[in-house]
């Protein structure tokens, strides 16, 4: 990578896309994600709620989650309401770094009328961005769920004896 990376982001902005150590992203990753499970597991909540925000405010995390948008998802070319396609490492990086986390404001608002003659406001996001936030999100639950999943194959009634 361009400078030593800690969970919470680098020590200076990022400068090349190319030169992000991907293997030492996903292990940071993975790492809070296995804490995550561990704590819920065991029934830690202050942890647990803790090791949330951290994954929510990681650094390796957003790498991680503009990579799954802008170049493994399958939707990666098409643009969201805002005509807005992260395809080069120089866009990358700009949406890396412009990232400001937290509730993101609609890019669009159309009003819909309503069957008793007013109108409705719909709200279209910003794809990139959005997405990129249901990334993180989804980096943060997924291991809570595992600990408690039904042991018996197909979510089943069954006995297991």
């Amino acid at each position: 990578m361009v400078s030593e990376m800690t969970t919470n982001g680098l020590k200076r902005q990022l400068e090349n896309w190319n030169q992000i150590n991907w293997n030492q992203v996903n292990k940071t990753v993975r790492n809070l994600r296995q804490r995550i499970f561990r704590a819920r597991k065991a029934g830690f909540f202050r942890k647990l709620r803790s090791l949330q925000k951290l994954m929510q405010r990681s650094y390796a995390n957003l790498l991680l989650s503009v990579r799954r948008i802008t170049q493994t998802n399958q939707g990666r070319a098409t643009a969201g309401i805002d005509r807005e396609i992260v395809n080069t490492p120089e866009q990358r990086v700009i949406l890396v770094n412009s990232w400001k986390g937290g509730n993101l404001k609609p890019t669009r608002r159309v009003e819909i009328p309503k069957p008793n003659g007013k109108k409705r406001p719909r709200l279209y996001p910003n794809r990139a961005r959005q997405n990129r936030t249901g990334n993180s999100k989804e980096f943060t639950l997924i291991p809570n769920g595992k600990p408690f999943l039904s042991l018996t194959p197909m979510g089943s009634c069954g006995s297991l004896a």
